[in-house]
């Protein structure tokens, strides 16, 4: 006799109490049609994950209480089906979690099993993390006591992301009788994240020989995305079904009477390039969409970012929902004026052409005699590009449509970008890609095209030309930055990886330009506060990863002068 075991990778929405339950309730009916037992949703599936500091208003506490219990109701006419259901609990008990002065009810990060119209059973998550992005010392309190609920003559185990990534409560799980293991995750993406989840379930598999039933989330949040990619192992740590990513999928896997699965539908892990692709369309596609806009506004230069942030933007929102204007400037080459204008045609998005030289005199007009005359003076090059900043935002303010940004992470990490410039928008879609992967995700999303016997979606020579921002004569990004690809070595040991300048020393990387990396990372701190969110794709992202101090007078290896700090653009 089989008894399925049924996963829902859905894609909810924080605070959508009655449409996370509607989305929920659907997916147990198609469960329950398909003859499933348990149901098992991600973590905090009926809040939307992360909820953050809504965890601390009472009002949504009480209206998640009453959420959950109307979903038990809306699921009684399923009797034999357990739905597992995340959610944050108040046990009742009082603790030191305050805000402000004003103590607040102990929560735990919550799973409950609904069956027969009420709330059967609950557990609290033991572990929870700190690091990274996740902050949930901040909400919950430690629980862990073993909570095992019976289906269909199996004894089943709960267990909630973190948890499984440790021994200790797969243990308590399996020493209170349980056969399977169910995880409900929320584990944000990041590149190569979905091979290190499979690894370490493979090891808690192994130590406690229970087949695990892995739950996850798929959407964008903010910055964070969700991958999906939900599986079920056998106890030898074996990927008998796995949903795929970046979609949503009700995963249906037979088990036997000794807590064994059987193999059923078993999507492949993406190839990296794709991944990253799809965690970029995803991100995009829920922030406008969940956040209502109509549609979004890109300044498209005829170089490769702005390229790539149309290229993702079309594919997350459709060509109708995506609008270009080229601005140029009195250094704007003419190539550029006919690869953004060839680009966008491809596209089929809407194209306007708004020259910035009349607004440009203008203002040198009236700032020169206020102006002192300086070498390598910037206040032109950031005139150009606020100019720019300025008209997508009267558009974005007559249209409602957002104003995308187009600056990649290198650009982020070294303040080579303009406040209230070319930083101006609501959505930063590239901030956490390195402009070596830019150039490798044009060509990768070009290659997808021609293989499904397409053109190509940027012109080759966007991705070929020097980058250059176009703010002087003959200008390009080398003049003030390192090589990129030697740039994005620097940033991703010292930033991403928390290497010390000594071992990127002894990494060959040349001693001026990890001097002048690190200088400007320090730096530019103060714009990176001021920038807008953006799709976090690598496991340390300018943001919620990154929480340095604007004024600080410590650096690695390199002194850093009060003066030089500030003032630029």
């Amino acid at each position: 006799m089989s008894i399925p075991i049924a996963i829902a990778q859905f894609n909810g929405t924080v605070g959508d109490l009655a449409g996370n339950s509607r989305a929920m309730a659907a997916m147990a009916a198609q469960a329950y049609a398909q003859g499933a037992r348990v149901l098992l949703t991600p973590e905090l599936s009926l809040t939307g994950y992360p909820p953050e500091d809504l965890l601390l208003r009472p009002a949504f506490l009480r209206a998640t209480e009453e959420a959950l219990h109307q979903l038990a109701q809306s699921l009684a006419q399923y009797p034999d089906l357990a739905v597992v259901v995340g959610h944050p609990h108040v046990p009742g008990e009082r603790a030191d979690v305050r805000t402000a002065s004003t103590q607040q009810p102990l929560r735990w990060n919550a799973a409950s099993v609904l069956r027969g119209g009420r709330v059967e059973a609950t557990y609290g998550k033991l572990e929870l993390p700190n690091y990274q992005v996740f902050d949930e010392r901040r909400y919950f309190a430690r629980a862990g006591e073993p909570c095992v609920f019976e289906a269909g003559g199996l004894r089943i185990g709960i267990n909630i992301c973190e948890d499984a990534w440790f021994a200790e409560a797969p243990r308590r799980a399996r020493a209170a009788g349980a056969q399977v293991l169910l995880v409900l995750n929320a584990s944000p993406f990041h590149l190569g994240k979905s091979q290190a989840r499979e690894d370490i379930m493979r090891r808690r598999c192994l130590e406690t020989g229970m087949a695990l039933v892995f739950a996850h989330g798929v959407g964008g949040q903010d910055e964070l995305v969700f991958d999906g990619g939900s599986f079920v192992m056998d106890a030898q740590g074996q990927v008998l079904a796995r949903a795929p990513q970046f979609e949503e999928c009700l995963l249906v896997a037979g088990f036997d009477a000794h807590g064994a699965p059987q193999a059923g539908l078993r999507a492949e892990i993406q190839p990296l390039p794709a991944q990253a692709w799809d965690a970029l369309v995803t991100g995009t596609r829920d922030y406008v969409n969940k956040n209502g806009f109509p549609g979004v506004l890109i300044g498209l230069s005829g170089g490769v970012d702005s390229a790539l942030v149309l290229a993702v933007a079309v594919d997350a929102l459709g060509p109708e929902r995506v609008r270009t204007v080229m601005m140029p400037s009195p250094y704007t080459a003419d190539i550029s004026w006919l690869d953004a204008r060839e680009m966008a045609q491809g596209l089929g998005v809407r194209h306007d052409e708004l020259s910035i030289r009349p607004m440009f005199d203008a203002f040198r007009t009236s700032l020169d005699p206020l102006l002192t005359a300086r070498e390598g003076d910037t206040t032109e090059e950031n005139l150009q590009s606020r100019i720019r900043g300025t008209l997508l935002m009267a558009l974005s303010n007559n249209t409602g449509w957002m104003v995308l940004t187009t600056g990649n992470k290198s650009e982020m990490a070294t303040g080579y970008a303009t406040l209230y410039g070319d930083m101006a928008g609501g959505f930063a879609v590239i901030k956490d890609v390195r402009k070596t992967l830019v150039w490798e995700l044009a060509r990768w999303r070009n290659a997808q095209a021609l293989l499904r016997g397409k053109p190509a979606v940027i012109p080759a020579r966007i991705i070929t030309r020097a980058p250059s921002a176009e703010l002087r004569p003959d200008q390009t990004d080398q003049d003030s930055l390192p090589p990129y690809p030697v740039l994005d070595a620097i940033l991703e040991r010292y930033m991403e990886n928390d290497q010390s300048p000594e071992e990127l020393l002894a990494a060959g990387l040349d001693p001026a330009a990890v001097a002048q990396v690190l200088r400007l990372i320090k730096l530019n701190e103060y714009k990176r506060r001021q920038a807008p969110p953006g799709v976090r794709i690598t496991h340390r992202a300018f943001g919620r990863d990154w929480r340095y101090p604007i004024t600080s007078r410590w650096l690695e290896g390199v002194e850093i002068k009060p003066s030089a700090a500030q003032g630029q653009g």
